[in-house]
């Protein structure tokens, strides 16, 4: 082998080797945090049993390399969560999943107060340009018509205000099935968690999409 075709073949293999190292570097683990109350904290359920936990695996089946924070608290209201949002969302967050406001509904807190918490919350993160996929709730029956009025537009108005892809109903598929709750007939049980998960998982995938095309 002449020296000019040796000196081509290590050019060749060390920019396939520099190539190589670069796209390693660039991929890496997507980090996501689930901010919210027991819906997201896993409510009496064993460990890896809660939805960060189980939409993480799920994803991660799907061959997305994504890591969820659980960053929920049992009895959390949106006040709460404005209280602590900086710093239950650290520095290098890539994206936010915002699930609050069943607590402000269950105590009666007017929807006025519960859509400024979450719009001050939205708009934190939006400063740090941190995405947010926010996952809505719906007002229990038995706090009436009129408060079901105010409040369950709240999600879907402050989607469209600030552009944020919107899962409507957190706990859709569950609500209304008692064999997928905890006797409490309002937390899911794992099989509970499991129908959310499936149900949550394809606007999770294109919310993740989303945060790496950016990225680019």
């Amino acid at each position: 082998m002449s020296f000019k075709v040796a000196v081509f073949h290590f050019a060749v293999i060390a920019f396939g080797l520099f190539f190589g190292v670069a796209g390693a570097a660039d991929a890496r683990t997507i980090q996501l945090v689930g901010l919210g109350d027991s819906l997201m904290a896993g409510y009496q359920l064993p460990p890896g049993d809660g939805f960060p936990a189980k939409l993480q695996a799920a994803l991660k089946a799907k061959g997305l390399d994504v890591a969820i924070a659980d960053a929920g608290v049992s009895g959390d209201t949106s006040s709460g969560g404005l209280s602590r949002v900086d710093w239950s969302v650290p520095d290098g967050t890539d994206g936010v999943i915002l699930e609050l406001g069943a607590n402000d509904a269950l105590r009666g807190i007017p929807p006025e107060q519960t859509e400024k918490n979450l719009d001050a919350i939205i708009s934190r993160l939006k400063e740090r340009n941190i995405p947010v996929l926010l996952a809505g709730m719906l007002a229990p029956p038995n706090m009436g018509p009129d408060y079901a009025a105010k409040f369950n537009p709240i999600y879907k108005r402050l989607a469209e205000k600030y552009q944020l892809p919107l899962y409507p109903f957190f706990l859709d598929g569950v609500a209304t099935h008692a064999d997928l709750q905890l006797s409490d007939g309002m937390h899911p049980n794992p099989q509970g968690v499991d129908v959310m998960v499936q149900r949550f998982q394809p606007v999770a995938t294109s919310f993740i999409g989303t945060i790496v095309a950016h990225a680019k």
